[in-house]
């Protein structure tokens, strides 16, 4: 009797650990960061022609160059192939036909955060300085579910994201550009990010550096301790608009070593640790058939509605990269999303389904 009792006790065990669904989620994007850089690395004829190596092409090549791709790929985003490609999946390797695409047919920054966060596409929504989102974001619907409420939180590099996601209209505190972490009572590490924020280089208008999105939303992830935390980096954008290769490079990289950081406290946390689901993507492609459009996206530029995805978590099978012959969409990422929560995203407006691979 007392072994099938102990038996009984493993068995229970064993299946609560498999049934184990994401209790939190942390959703990452890197603005306009290319699927070809994500599963082949460095691109060699970029970073080859002088227009845009920033005369270093040895220092590009000593960091990110090896003539075997697998190689290549994990030392641009070591993080992503030796962690997530591992644990969890990884989708938009055109060259394995495992297919993902914007639907917006616009193929630039608001229209695709929107799509991202809304489930499907708004074609009123047809440039970057659109005002308020007038459609229901997952992280709204996240806001009103009663476990969820007031524990949703935004951090973004571009101060678009007030608008993307309407603070106001959502209840949700979106942290943008050059806004100041913490409210009205900063911890002293905030602070400290606030005032090197307004002493920093303002190299764009309505962007700030990723390095203060990154530390601020680390510091909320760590003592406000979030259900639902969206990041947004925006440098990989910015390097690639200005045509330096080796800072789009660089920024790609540095953003996987943050991923890799979130993803380390996470699991450090008993609130976090095997019931988190962390979702990483882009809003955008970029051109690539015609290498020197690489700099350029938008609905004339060839190749910029390709994206790419990978997610990590409880409930997430452990499939690796993504092989099989398959039409995916970024408007089907909110209901998986929500479908991992254990809810059914509804909105106003129709919400596509979920991706069904990426859910066990």
């Amino acid at each position: 009797m007392k072994q099938f009792f102990i038996l009984l006790f493993l068995f229970c065990s064993a299946t609560w650990v498999y049934s184990q669904q994401t209790e939190n989620l942390i959703i990452i994007t890197t603005d306009g960061f290319r699927w070809q850089e994500v599963f082949s690395g460095m691109d060699k004829e970029i970073g080859t022609d002088k227009r845009f190596n920033q005369d270093d092409s040895l220092n590009l090549f000593q960091k990110y160059w090896d003539d075997d791709v697998a190689v290549r790929r994990k030392k641009l985003l070591p993080f992503l192939w030796n962690t997530i490609a591992v644990k969890g999946q990884v989708y938009g390797n055109r060259l394995l036909n495992n297919k993902l695409d914007v639907s917006n047919p616009y193929w630039f920054s608001y229209p695709g955060y929107s799509e991202i966060m809304c489930g499907f596409v708004d074609t009123a929504v047809n440039k970057n300085e659109y005002k308020a989102n007038p459609n229901t974001t997952v992280l709204e619907f996240f806001n009103k579910q009663k476990r969820l409420k007031g524990r949703v939180a935004a951090f973004a590099a571009w101060d678009a994201f007030n608008r993307i996601l309407d603070e106001k209209k959502s209840g949700i505190p979106v942290i943008a550009a050059y806004e100041h972490f913490g409210g009205k009572y900063p911890s002293s590490n905030e602070r400290l990010i606030n005032t090197m924020l307004d002493n920093a280089h303002k190299a764009w208008t309505e962007e700030s550096f990723d390095v203060f999105t990154h530390y601020g939303a680390m510091e909320h992830l760590k003592t406000k301790k979030p259900r639902v935390l969206f990041i947004s980096y925006g440098e990989t954008d910015e390097f690639a608009h200005g045509r330096d290769y080796k800072y789009y490079l660089n920024s790609a990289h540095q953003v996987d070593a943050w991923v890799k950081e979130i993803w380390d406290f996470v699991q450090s946390d008993p609130q976090y640790r095997n019931k988190t689901t962390l979702l990483f993507t882009t809003d955008h492609g970029r051109g690539d058939k015609e290498k020197y459009k690489w700099t350029s996206h938008g609905r004339s530029v060839d190749g910029a509605n390709e994206i790419w995805m990978a997610i990590l978590g409880p409930g997430t099978p452990a499939s690796g990269e993504m092989k099989n012959n398959v039409q995916l969409y970024q408007k089907q990422f909110a209901q998986t999303l929500s479908k991992l929560m254990g809810y059914t995203f509804k909105a106003e407006h129709s919400v596509a389904d979920e991706i069904k691979t990426a859910i066990k």
